[in-house]
């Protein structure tokens, strides 16, 4: 379930990066943001694909992974994970919360 806390705008806006000429947010800040484990919001997400199109969602290439890691300081974790991140567009962060809140 997700937790309900309120989230300062800051923290929400500091997540937000342009790839691809799209804004999105990466699925460590969403799992964050949703409180829930990027294991199972990955989990839902590989459960649900057809709900999560191209323009919904992205996965990221190594270069990209990159550029991110040494630009967002948030983000440096992810220069130690095997498999690439994801991104979120608007529509598919809305389309994770139904997903995670789906039994």
């Amino acid at each position: 379930m997700i937790d309900k806390k309120i989230v300062p705008f800051e923290q929400i806006g500091y997540s937000i990066i342009v790839l691809r000429g799209r804004r999105v947010m990466i699925h460590t800040d969403l799992a964050k943001l949703y409180g829930v484990t990027t294991r199972r919001l990955n989990e839902q997400v590989r459960r649900n694909p057809e709900r999560f199109p191209e323009d919904f969602m992205f996965q990221l290439t190594k270069k990209e992974r990159d550029e991110v890691v040494a630009n967002c300081d948030h983000l440096t974790n992810l220069r130690f994970t095997q498999k690439l991140s994801y991104a979120f567009t608007e529509h598919g962060a809305v389309m994770l919360v139904n997903v995670l809140n789906s039994p």
